[in-house]
């Protein structure tokens, strides 16, 4: 297997076993409708600002973290955890699908369609399990999948769902790699969820190796560094295929205004190709491309 040889800003890392079952970023959101201001947030969640032990302080995080929560451990988590001990996850990319979601989260409840305003779409993030199962093309940099990150002016339309507090633990494993913030989704409507949900979005690699891996190198080797990836974030890579064509099969199963939203509001590595444009020059193909057989259910749409 070809590697992909980055040289991050704080050292050299090496490999890390990634144990993501679903190749899509989540989010975490409530299920109920009543508009509900950020400023009733409970004053200890809306004023948390720690990482995992180690953490460090950028600029970046200081920006996100001036406007949103950022959960860092189970106890952050369980508060905004719903009445009836279940937890909001939403997805905006191959958890737009059902099934998708199904695959990781057998037991979730309450699959619907919402939407998320301040944040966009980038394909800009390097996943293992694409070198896992086969798909990754690191000849071609056609590696990355789907994160989210801060963006004013910019609108997402996402799926949302619950799933049970005792899952927790395993989401935080298997979303090592992302800065988890408490967002307030809305209905299409525009009517606020009650409680906030969670959200996968992009992280750091300094922070990565600082707060998740605690520094070790072993950790990283174990989790990425085995597949060549010695760096996550990049802003030179392209969609994997097969992810790409089921994430847009995805929305366009959930009709035509998400469709078009995932079209639109979601951008290559550079911050300005929207995927529409790329879908119709360079990555044209790519919606006529099967994939392999063992992975048809999986990345179907």
């Amino acid at each position: 297997m070809n590697a992909i040889s980055i040289k991050p800003s704080f050292s050299p890392l090496t490999h890390l076993q990634y144990r993501n079952t679903s190749s899509d970023r989540v989010f975490h959101l409530q299920p109920h409708t009543l508009p509900i201001p950020y400023t009733h947030l409970p004053l200890t969640l809306r004023n948390r600002r720690s990482l995992f032990s180690g953490h460090i302080t950028m600029s970046s995080s200081t920006d996100i973290l001036s406007h949103h929560t950022e959960l860092t451990t189970e106890s952050d988590f369980e508060q905004i955890v719903s009445p009836d001990g279940t937890l909001s996850i939403c997805g905006f990319g191959s958890l737009l699908s059902e099934r998708s979601a199904r695959s990781t989260f057998p037991d979730l409840i309450n699959f619907r369609v919402a939407k998320l305003n301040g944040f966009r779409r980038v394909f800009a993030h390097v996943a293992p399990i694409f070198f896992e199962r086969g798909i990754a093309k690191p000849e071609t940099k056609e590696i990355s999948s789907l994160s989210v990150e801060p963006c004013e002016g910019e609108s997402l339309i996402v799926t949302v769902f619950e799933i049970n507090k005792s899952e927790i633990p395993s989401y935080i494993e298997r979303e090592h790699e992302f800065r988890f913030l408490a967002v307030q989704p809305e209905t299409l409507e525009g009517s606020q969820y009650v409680t906030p949900a969670v959200l996968c979005t992009r992280y750091s690699d300094e922070e990565y190796f600082q707060n998740r891996c605690k520094g070790s190198q072993e950790i990283y080797h174990e989790r990425y560094g085995r597949f060549g990836i010695d760096k996550i974030w990049r802003d030179d890579v392209l969609p994997c295929r097969v992810y790409c064509r089921h994430c847009v099969l995805a929305a366009k199963n959930l009709g035509n205004e998400a469709c078009d939203n995932f079209l639109d509001h979601t951008y290559l590595a550079d911050r300005k190709t929207t995927l529409r444009k790329y879908l119709a020059t360079t990555g044209s193909g790519i919606m006529e491309e099967e994939p392999p057989e063992p992975l048809k259910f999986r990345y179907g749409g």
